[in-house]
């Protein structure tokens, strides 16, 4: 059955030990995202950040060791993509619009990727819901 015209959701969730505030914060950040959204094996550059609803970025995961690349979304070496905070609800949620800048058709398409932070007793429960995954990610 050919699967890539499915629509696909991917769901993660962990606790972190800290307050929804300092979460929040580092989604914000662009300083903040540099050092942790990267994937390992990968650095963070940011060319656009403008962190309000409506608010547009762009920015790049590099490999550090180009020797062990494998193929990128945009070059053998990068992903670049950009996109916008459709919502932002202080402490509580983040929704993002992602589009990956590729020739590739299997990158093409606009990924929505919502984060949801929960107070717990022992930090914050965060939720992230990506919908709309293009079948090459």
């Amino acid at each position: 059955m050919d699967r890539s015209n499915r629509i696909r959701i991917d769901t993660a969730s962990a606790v972190i030990m800290a307050s929804p505030q300092a979460i929040y914060e580092a989604f914000l950040d662009p300083k903040a995202i540099a050092t942790w959204r990267p994937p390992q094996g990968m650095q963070c550059h940011i060319y656009t950040f403008e962190p309000y609803e409506r608010g547009m970025f762009r920015m790049s995961f590099e490999y550090l060791d180009i020797s062990q690349a494998t193929v990128g979304k945009t070059s053998a070496t990068a992903d670049i993509f950009r996109g916008r905070f459709l919502k932002l609800i202080p402490f509580e949620r983040i929704v993002e619009l992602i589009e990956f800048e590729s020739d590739d058709p299997a990158f093409a398409g606009t990924m929505i990727l919502t984060t949801t932070l929960l107070p717990i007793s022992n930090g914050t429960q965060v939720t992230i819901v990506a919908e709309n995954i293009p079948c090459g990610i």
